[in-house]
């Protein structure tokens, strides 16, 4: 088996080397293997065992653990992982996105090709499962511009950048203006009946967003699982019993601590269509903003993509935050195996 690089998808000449699908309690050892290689990458997102395992809890057809998930071991200590799942996407592709993360102590060795080329394989196998009459196969991986070996190995492997994205920041959450919802819409907190309501609302929302989002029971049950999960942080403008859009706060105890910081995060930011360009997105912004600022958060963060068609780039700048970080969405086209 060859990928379309051109390099065999077999394994290193590496003693004691063995690839192996995941198994309940392995969560732990890749938090640590995931976080010193972010750390290493300049990638400045960090995990704990907690949250792994919540998103390990729910399986459904387009992310399994036990079938998408992929450890690396040398002499039984955890060297690499690599990861895979698939959704459909808002422009009309099945897109089998992959991921795979290697110990800094063990690159330039061959180990990220030989998982590429595994993914690979595995992304044909599961178009094989699940193909599509209407919807035409893709790859897709994702990379921080500081992640230069990944970028080499994507693009050595036939992958293009297809979308940019920023990470910004408001470093201050001094000064922040009132927020002033249009006439007939309040903020009201979020009921537990509700919590449904909102995710539907945030995954309809994001219909009109390049990319694409697994919105089953299965990753609503995974959101609410998280430890990050905060009712109390959940800001929503409401017309009656409608919601009119709102934002998803929270707060990274772990990354805070790693980098010495109290940041909070507007995890995802969203309008409905009959009520955009009427101010709801800044005032909800602006609320949000208060809100982690009465937690205690002095800093706040959200991601954005940089060709956003609902002006929501204009909206964060507007509102105080800056350009951070960069990185990009990477695709090719999932081509027939001979």
């Amino acid at each position: 088996m060859r990928t379309d690089a051109g390099a065999v998808a077999t394994a290193p000449p590496i003693d004691n080397l063995a690839l192996r699908a995941y198994r309940p309690g392995d969560a732990s050892a890749m938090v640590e293997l995931w976080n010193r290689a972010n750390a290493a990458d300049g990638v400045p997102w960090r995990t704990d065992t907690a949250e792994l395992e919540a998103w390990f809890s729910q399986s459904n057809d387009k992310f399994d653990p036990g079938r998408d998930l992929f450890l690396v071991e040398l002499d039984g200590k955890l060297v690499a992982t690599a990861d895979s799942e698939w959704v459909d996407t808002t422009d009309g592709l099945r897109e089998f996105r992959m991921g795979a993360i290697v110990d800094p102590a063990w690159r330039r060795r061959g180990i990220g090709s030989w998982l590429q080329g595994q993914l690979e394989a595995h992304a044909h196998r599961l178009w094989q499962t699940y193909p599509s009459d209407e919807r035409r196969p893709m790859l897709g991986s994702w990379a921080m511009n500081s992640e230069t070996a990944k970028i080499a190995l994507l693009r050595r492997f036939g992958f293009e950048e297809a979308r940019y994205f920023f990470d910004m920041v408001r470093p201050s959450l001094d000064e922040i203006d009132e927020p002033v919802l249009p006439e007939g819409l309040e903020f009201r907190p979020v009921r537990e009946d509700q919590l449904k309501q909102m995710w539907d609302a945030d995954m309809e929302s994001f219909r009109d967003h390049w990319g694409g989002f697994d919105g089953s029971d299965e990753s609503f049950q995974r959101w609410l699982h998280d430890p990050k999960f905060d009712r109390d942080l959940l800001v929503v403008a409401w017309d009656g019993d409608e919601i009119a859009g709102g934002v998803v706060n929270e707060i990274n105890a772990v990354e805070n601590a790693a980098f010495n910081r109290k940041r909070g995060w507007l995890q995802s930011v969203f309008v409905r269509r009959p009520w955009r360009r009427r101010g709801v997105g800044r005032a909800a912004v602006l609320r949000s903003l208060q809100a982690l600022r009465e937690r205690g958060m002095t800093s706040a963060g959200l991601g954005v993509d940089a060709d956003n068609p609902t002006g929501a780039l204009g909206l964060y700048t507007g509102t105080g935050f800056e350009v951070e970080h960069r990185s990009a969405a990477y695709r090719k086209p999932l081509e027939e195996r001979a």
